[in-house]
């Protein structure tokens, strides 16, 4: 029996290897205490961005990640990145994955 990590590590490299390698990914990491979303270019193996709400102070978990997904939204787009693809890295698009996204998009990041 697998535990809960393994399973989604295992999601994450199936969803991974489907994925294009047309433009850079907007990866999310959630732990139980905070979220990090990093912007990666696979075809030059770089980090051209990354962020997390370590830096936010006093709200909800919900408004922590939204605010987590405008700022790597204006990153991205301060190094001329607007397009990418969203991986969310074998977690459920609901909650604070879903508020990181919808952060992004308003942002101006488009995927």
């Amino acid at each position: 029996m697998k535990n809960k990590k393994t399973q989604r590590q295992i999601r994450h490299q199936r969803v991974k290897s489907h994925l294009k390698k047309t433009y850079p990914r907007l990866v999310v990491f959630r732990s139980n205490k905070h979220i990090y979303a990093q912007i990666i270019d696979d075809n030059a193996s770089k980090t051209i961005a990354a962020t997390s709400d370590t830096k936010i102070e006093k709200k909800s978990n919900l408004q922590k990640a939204k605010e987590t997904g405008l700022d790597i939204a204006k990153i991205g787009v301060n190094k001329y990145v607007k397009n990418v693809v969203f991986d969310r890295a074998g977690y459920k698009y609901h909650g604070r994955v879903k508020a990181l996204a919808d952060g992004a998009r308003e942002g101006g990041l488009t995927f």
